[in-house]
């Protein structure tokens, strides 16, 4: 499995890093032919209207979205959150639309720029350090998306299906433990996917 990382603009050579710790197979996606052959995508932390723009005017878009079509796993970090947004508000604006969320750009920044916090999440019993900079908010869930972590009362990190997005930099940590999380995710199959959507239904509703 050859995990991608966006290589357009952004934070991507801290994510090779982390997967460079953990010994996974990546490479760094800046033409649709690089996206062709990549099993999963990191969408890193930048500038979302830049890497939206690159991703149109060089044909990396179809690409992705042909990748996501397959079912591939995608993990978006803080601009690459938006990227991943059903919507963008405040101030609203393009993006690719693959998970059912609604993200309201740069609140955290505009309240307070960027801090380093440690929080409970249902990945470890230990604390996670989240660093967030600048970051979006995510403003509005579908039934089917898991919160696996919370910040002052917001949802932080996502899992939607294969999509797992944070509005956090995990690969500005020592910490490992969301990238593990992600390459999990990416070597699931997509029907189990789907069925760890449909257990979660049903745990709520009892059918």
């Amino acid at each position: 499995m050859k995990i991608g990382i966006l290589a357009v603009q952004g934070d991507y050579e801290a994510h090779a890093r982390v997967l460079d710790r953990l010994g996974a197979d990546y490479a760094f996606v800046r033409t649709p032919q690089d996206a062709s052959q990549v099993d999963a995508m990191i969408l890193p932390g930048g500038e979302s209207t830049t890497m939206l723009k690159f991703l149109k005017e060089e044909g990396i878009e179809p690409a992705l979205r042909a990748l996501h079509a397959r079912g591939a796993a995608f993990f978006g970090t803080c601009a690459g959150a938006i990227l991943l947004a059903r919507e963008v508000r405040s101030p609203a604006q393009d993006s690719l639309g693959f998970a059912d969320l609604v993200i309201i750009r740069n609140a955290y920044g505009r309240q307070l720029a960027s801090a380093v916090r440690s929080g409970l999440s249902k990945l470890k019993a230990e604390p996670l350090e989240m660093v967030f900079i600048r970051a979006p908010i995510i403003d509005k869930i579908c039934c089917d998306a898991e919160v696996l972590a919370t910040d002052l009362g917001h949802p932080v990190l996502v899992r939607e299906g294969k999509l797992l997005i944070a509005t956090f930099h995990p690969e500005l940590t020592e910490d490992n433990t969301v990238h593990e999380y992600f390459l999990k995710l990416a070597a699931e199959p997509a029907s189990g996917a789907a069925e760890h959507a449909h257990s979660r239904l049903r745990s709520r509703t009892g059918v």
